[in-house]
């Protein structure tokens, strides 16, 4: 029946803010781009490499989110990398903080966490 992910949706507060750092810096592709005048509110289509999607929304008053990152609900969104390290070098010469690496304890597969303008907690998980 399920076959795979097929997107993630993300309510940003600063629509230009979430855009430049899904687009420009992790490089996710624009596959579509609409404001919805009726609802004042933005949706961006993007895609990785791999074909699965990011929605990204923008809702005027939406609520912070409650707890970092415990609350109920999705708690991270992880994206697969060949190398965690060099993709952390990378996000850090960005401006991006970046939390130690990590090793599963179950995998033993390196990870790290990292976040969005809006604190949604971000993973980059090595699968390599």
């Amino acid at each position: 029946m399920l076959q795979a992910i097929h997107h993630a949706a993300i309510i940003c507060s600063d629509y230009a803010r979430s855009r430049a750092f899904y687009v420009d810096i992790l490089g996710l592709r624009v596959l579509a781009e609409t404001f919805r005048a009726e609802r004042q509110s933005w949706k961006l289509d993007l895609a990785l490499p791999d074909g699965s999607q990011i929605e990204l929304f923008s809702f005027p008053g939406a609520p912070t989110r409650p707890s970092y990152p415990e609350a109920q609900g999705l708690r991270h969104l992880a994206f697969r990398v060949a190398d965690v390290a060099a993709a952390i070098d990378w996000l850090e010469a960005q401006g991006i903080a970046v939390e130690p690496i990590r090793v599963d304890d179950l995998t033993g597969r390196a990870f790290a966490f990292f976040s969005d303008p809006d604190g949604l907690p971000l993973e980059l998980y090595e699968d390599g």
